[in-house]
């Protein structure tokens, strides 16, 4: 068994990766579960994202905020244009399922044909700084990774919950009629959700420049983690995103610091599974 220290470690860095997860899974669940829309080009987004972080951080050396402050206004307006498309050919969700998996591999092509597929690591000066709570140690840029999506989970639940769009787009996903019978315009408040899910994917693409390696198969691997992290969390419950997705990275770290690091990708779906035979109606 390993020590309480390296165990109180573990949890810590999975409660920092899980807040990336959740970041990566609030704009899909909002997407999937308000505009019936399983939105798969929510990853190659997010990779994009960091693939231009890095770009414009070492070719243009500029901050990552900076860069943060330029790709998310683009991402907004992408996401609107994705919706648009996806509005004209009236794509429902099973189809958007496989419509998106094209864009998604559409875009994994040309993220490898302009920056090849080799490994690319930004290399910035908060890359190795960390704080020390007692025993343990915090990586800032995880830290600040984790606290962003906590700060969006939360306020993407305010808006959905207090105001008059987020009730607007609640009402259009459950009655798309009755609410324009009331006055909703559906169609607009599609298109405002589209790009606030795809302006998320450039915050979560901003950090996974900051934090990981970089790789065009590379979100592949985040797909099914994801996957997990929504469908556990809810659709369209930002804060159950939040929360699972710091469950699995919990999860996950244990499970590599008491077993082995290859049992860890068997965590996610062995608590969505089980998540799924306790509470079918959940799916």
């Amino acid at each position: 068994m390993p020590s309480l220290t390296l165990l109180g470690q573990s949890v810590v860095s999975g409660l920092l990766a899980g807040g990336l997860y959740a970041l990566l899974a609030l704009g899909l669940s909002l997407s999937w579960g308000l505009l019936r829309l399983v939105n798969l080009a929510h990853f190659a987004l997010a990779f994009l994202g960091a693939y231009l972080t890095y770009q414009l951080g070492t070719a243009g050396g500029l901050a990552p905020w900076t860069s943060a402050l330029c790709i998310v206004p683009l991402f907004f307006v992408l996401g609107l244009g994705l919706h648009g498309i996806f509005t004209w050919f009236r794509v429902k969700e099973f189809t958007s399922l496989l419509v998106t998996f094209g864009v998604t591999v559409i875009v994994e092509s040309l993220v490898q044909w302009y920056w090849t597929a080799d490994f690319r690591r930004y290399e910035t000066p908060w890359a190795s700084h960390s704080f020390r709570v007692g025993a343990f140690y915090v990586p800032a840029l995880e830290l600040a990774a984790c606290l962003t999506a906590t700060a969006l989970a939360l306020g993407t639940w305010a808006w959905l919950r207090f105001t008059f769009v987020g009730k607007a787009l609640r009402a259009s996903a459950e009655d798309p009629a009755i609410a324009a019978a009331f006055g909703v315009n559906h169609r607009a408040q599609g298109f405002l959700l589209s790009g606030v899910a795809a302006a998320y994917a450039g915050v979560a693409g901003a950090f996974i420049a900051l934090i990981s390696t970089l790789a065009p198969s590379q979100m592949w691997a985040w797909l099914g983690v994801v996957f997990a992290v929504v469908i556990i969390g809810g659709l369209a419950n930002p804060i159950g995103a939040l929360l699972a997705g710091l469950l699995i990275g919990v999860s996950e770290s244990v499970t590599m610091a008491v077993a082995a690091p290859a049992w860890a990708p068997l965590v996610s779906f062995s608590i969505l599974i089980g998540l799924l035979i306790l509470r079918p109606g959940r799916a």
